[in-house]
């Protein structure tokens, strides 16, 4: 069975993959470089702000003497990271010593950042021209609503009403990975699309930004520009009304498709409209491994393969029904069953047991979560075992050779194969049929060398 894997990348991973102009270009604006600063490992941090106003090269024996000796991994990290971001250029001289600069560009705007400090390109809207602001749980309700909906909507396209608030534009990006479609048809997850939604939901929001990010350039958008307005829009206060006049067009149009994932809020006046920032938002810089924002646990399973999940949201409900059987469903709680039949429809579709059995630890009630395991050992292994039956035996094509006019040719072929490593198996003991088994990729290689041997 093919294993899919989605990685989800932060911002910092999608930074230093750009081009260094593009980087010079962003380090620009002091949000980036004051929310590059915030991501980076401690010590990383420390050699950042000391070096802050120093204009010559520092050497590398000097900064390792500004470590203890038990911290030289924490050191290499560091300078592996700051080098990635070309945060420090690194320069070797012909005595092959090695020195490190700080970005110029870099050091010039953090250090105006520190000393001076900045305000963001827009403030927030006077409360007598937005009067009817939504509330924080009004908010968060939003948030979830809209996320859920882009959710459900990439689980099952057909049987799911589409929202007409999504943008079909929205759906498209997503079309590559997460969702296939054939003519006539109506898309259908693909395996990476099961896997991602057995993510928790930092995790899921950091991979569709990375696409979003990436299908830019197809759009007409610079990619620098949306990494750099995307990072401005963390900055924002949570609740607060921002008006949409001060957008560019380009950031107009990325903050549409943002209100379709729920992480802005749009809301018209009288003369005046703006967007409000959720907390999906206001998390964007935050790092993956950051769980704050996770939201409490809903399910409890029990050690007879039963399933209680304490949850109003169809949302849940859907996921649970990709590897376990649901058997009603009440107001507050989704009742069902892990079983063998449930757990392969799902092995089919691409998820594996180790991302099951992930989800299900990750969302344990907080009854359960204290407890150690939180899911039953006897549960878990069992999904692990019904995973291993599938996988006994493994398809490979091959090519069958028998008939070999002499045991010579029959022992210089399998010498052949087994060179390329693809000899499969051979039976030298029947000296009439002398056969063997060939992996199909190397049939070429094989034709070949049997064809030099008769000539």
């Amino acid at each position: 069975m093919p294993q899919v894997r989605i990685i989800a990348k932060n911002f910092m991973d999608m930074v230093a993959a750009l081009p260094a102009m593009k980087l010079d270009k962003l380090y620009e604006n002091a949000f980036i470089c004051e929310a590059i600063l915030r991501s980076l490992p401690p010590l990383a941090k420390k050699y950042v702000l000391q070096m802050l106003c120093i204009e010559v090269p520092v050497t590398a024996k000097s900064m390792e003497e500004w470590v203890l000796p038990d911290g030289v991994s924490k050191h290499r990290v560091a300078i592996d990271r700051l080098i990635q971001l070309r945060i420090f250029t690194e320069t070797v001289d012909r005595k092959r010593e090695t020195t490190y600069t700080l970005n110029p560009i870099f050091q010039t705007n953090l250090k105006k950042l520190l000393l001076y400090g900045v305000v963001l390109p827009r403030e927030p809207m006077p409360s007598n021209v937005t009067v009817r602001l939504p509330s924080s749980e009004d908010l968060e309700a939003f948030a979830l609503e809209q996320w859920e909906c882009f959710l459900l909507q990439l689980i099952n396209s057909s049987q799911i009403e589409r929202p007409s608030n999504i943008s079909s534009s929205m759906m498209k990006i997503f079309q590559r990975g997460l969702l296939s479609q054939r003519d006539k048809e109506a898309p259908r997850l693909t395996e990476s699309g099961f896997q991602f939604l057995l993510m928790d939901t930092n995790a899921q929001l950091w991979y569709i930004i990375r696409e979003y990010i990436s299908n830019s350039e197809e759009r007409g958008v610079d990619s620098a520009d949306l990494i750099s307005f995307l990072l401005e829009l963390s900055f924002h206060v949570t609740g607060e009304a921002y008006n949409i006049n001060t957008l560019t067009e380009v950031q107009k149009n990325t903050i549409k498709d943002l209100a379709d994932l729920g992480l802005v809020k749009l809301q018209q006046g009288r003369k005046d409209s703006w967007f409000i920032p959720t907390r999906l938002a206001t998390n964007l810089s935050v790092s993956l491994t950051d769980s704050s924002s996770r939201k409490q646990g809903f399910v409890v399973v029990e050690t007879n393969f039963r399933l209680y999940a304490y949850s109003t949201s169809k949302l849940h409900c859907e996921i649970l029904r990709l590897f376990s059987r649901v058997e009603y469903q009440l107001p507050n709680l989704i009742v069902g069953a892990i079983t063998k039949e449930s757990l392969y429809s799902a092995f089919e579709n691409g998820i594996t047991a180790d991302q099951i059995i992930s989800f299900l630890q990750q969302n344990a009630h907080p009854r359960v979560a204290e407890r150690v395991p939180s899911v039953p050992e006897n549960v878990t292994d069992q999904i692990r075992l019904w995973e291993t039956d599938l996988n006994r035996v493994e398809m490979t094509p091959a090519y069958h050779y028998d008939g070999f006019p002499s045991r010579d040719l029959f022992e210089g072929a399998s010498d052949f194969a087994r060179g390329y490593n693809a000899l499969l198996w051979e039976d030298p003991d029947d000296s009439k049929k002398m056969s063997l088994v060939v992996k199909a990729e190397n049939h070429v290689h094989m034709r070949e060398y049997l064809s030099r041997q008769r000539q």
